[in-house]
């Protein structure tokens, strides 16, 4: 399949010999011919998982923060004596302020560290829960939940840059199943627990559920996170300030252990630090490369954004189901976006490696991959196109199903395959972003985030009118038809994106 889509005959480059100097990014050590390479990361194999599970975990917080919510938009409407549509408004507003705040504490945890930030957000996300749950007007609701999408939604952003902090490119599909399993159970269990919450115990019970998750979080990073941002530790060999070590080191790397096989000669070093600037997320569009995989990316979460935000009512209208049977319902979201992470992080390894032995580019343990003569876009795009389009399909017939109202099943079955497909293809083209910006992970997740999100609070807003308008399935049909589209976003990465990154590289050699 491949091979199909390159469309040539892959050119044989000479074999590097393991004697030579390995090229490595910027920010890793400059091999010598007296020295061996420092490694990536000294974290071992099983820290290295405990680190991205406790990142993956703490991760949750966002996607349960906006899911949790949804099963409860009825009973908030009652309560606030407010219209479903203004309360939909909420759901919009979290959306455009998930957007904007990883910008800001992606660039600051580049520069400042990933457990200062995470700290940070835990913080605010504890006081927002706090709040909604004891406010009782529409005006508060509205503002407290800008609030709580400002401290939740970096943490995916974070969760990311933890992944590319410790672990290489040929390694990145693998971690990145664990990294993402916190972010995937969030919207399987949000809108289950929603359900139960809100038909128990009311929806003021939601926002305490939440205040108590954000304070467990909160302890746990407090305590024993370490900091792993590689313009702090390096790669984890160099001591963080005192201020921003954790008292359990439990996760930290024993340095006195690992520094003792390690040659002295070759000493890891530290990138240097950029300054804080919050609009360096929306800069890297101004690249044409990065401008494409976002905005594909964006239209891409249009359509979930919108099926999760109508889903509620479609249910309760067509099927005339109560809170906990609509939350059930979210569960075979949840569940394929859960199987994606897994299968489409081996394929992404897998596609990696196969590309790696066509230009013969060594791949040695726990030593980052240089890809400035390497073409990435094709390793990584090879498995986003075809989820893709098979996404397109599977919407177009979710859309139809549930026009003409038939069995249930049918319905979850389309649910599932449709999340898995779309996940794999955000996978895929989050993966992308952190290789090709590999010097800022957190920034590149967080221009990922803002573009995806701003286009989710418009598809948000314009998704229930539009179905009343001209109904579900023609609405559905003109969602993949724009994904159908705009997929030669995709092709132009496929087939010139690598020329584009290295003429990149020797602008910024010109200028520097």
């Amino acid at each position: 399949m491949e091979a199909a889509l390159n469309g040539e005959k892959p050119q044989q480059k000479p074999p590097l010999s393991t004697t030579q100097d390995i090229h490595q990014d910027p920010e890793k050590n400059q091999t010598t011919d007296a020295s061996p390479p420092a490694p990536y990361s000294i974290l071992s194999e099983r820290k290295k998982i405990c680190l991205m599970l406790t990142a993956s975990f703490a991760g949750v917080i966002s996607p349960l923060s906006s899911t949790i919510y949804l099963p409860a938009l009825t009973s908030l409407a009652d309560a606030m004596h407010v219209s479903t549509a203004r309360i939909n408004l909420t759901v919009m507003i979290y959306l455009i302020f998930q957007a904007l705040a990883p910008s800001v504490i992606g660039s600051f945890s580049d520069t400042h560290g990933r457990r200062p930030a995470y700290l940070f957000c835990f913080v605010i996300s504890l006081a927002a829960n706090i709040g909604l749950a004891r406010q009782s007007n529409y005006a508060a609701l509205m503002v407290l939940r800008c609030l709580q999408a400002c401290g939740s939604s970096p943490t995916i952003a974070l969760g990311s840059a933890v992944v590319a902090d410790v672990s290489t490119r040929a390694e990145r599909g693998k971690y990145i199943a664990y990294a993402s399993l916190g972010v995937t159970l969030g919207p399987a269990l949000g809108p289950v627990i929603g359900g139960l919450i809100d038909h128990f115990l009311g929806w003021r019970w939601i926002f305490w559920f939440m205040v108590i998750v954000s304070a467990v979080f909160l302890v746990i990073i407090a305590l024993a996170f370490p900091e792993t941002c590689r313009a702090v530790v390096g790669n984890g060999s160099i001591s963080a300030p005192r201020w921003n070590q954790p008292p359990l080191a439990i996760l930290s790397p024993t340095i006195t252990t690992t520094t003792t096989t390690t040659n002295p000669t070759s000493p890891p070093t530290i990138p240097p630090k950029r300054p804080l600037n919050p609009l360096r997320a929306a800069r890297l569009a101004l690249d044409r490369e990065n401008a494409l995989i976002l905005i594909y990316g964006a239209l891409l979460y249009a359509g979930i954004a919108a099926v999760l935000t109508t889903l509620s009512g479609e249910l309760t209208t067509y099927y005339h189901f109560n809170a906990i049977q609509v939350g059930l319902c979210y569960l075979p979201l949840g569940m394929g976006s859960l199987t994606s992470r897994w299968t489409v992080g081996f394929l992404l390894d897998r596609s990696f490696r196969r590309a790696a032995h066509r230009d013969n580019l060594p791949i040695l343990p726990n030593q980052q991959q240089e890809i400035s003569n390497f073409n990435i876009e094709r390793a990584r795009l090879v498995v986003a196109i075809p989820l893709t389009y098979g996404a397109a399909g599977v919407f177009v017939a979710y859309g139809w199903l549930m026009r003409y109202r038939v069995s249930l099943a049918g319905v979850l079955i389309i649910l599932f395959v449709g999340s898995h497909l779309l996940t794999g293809a955000f996978t895929a083209l989050s993966t992308l972003v952190v290789d090709v910006n590999r010097q800022s992970p957190a920034t590149a997740v967080a221009a990922n985030n803002l573009f995806r999100c701003l286009l989710g609070a418009g598809a948000t807003a314009v998704a229930a009118p539009l179905i009343g308008r001209i109904g579900m399935g023609w609405t559905a049909t003109v969602m993949a038809g724009v994904w159908v589209v705009g997929s030669p976003c995709l092709w132009m990465v496929y087939w010139w994106g690598f020329g584009w990154r290295r003429q990149r590289s020797v602008d910024k050699e010109v200028h520097e």
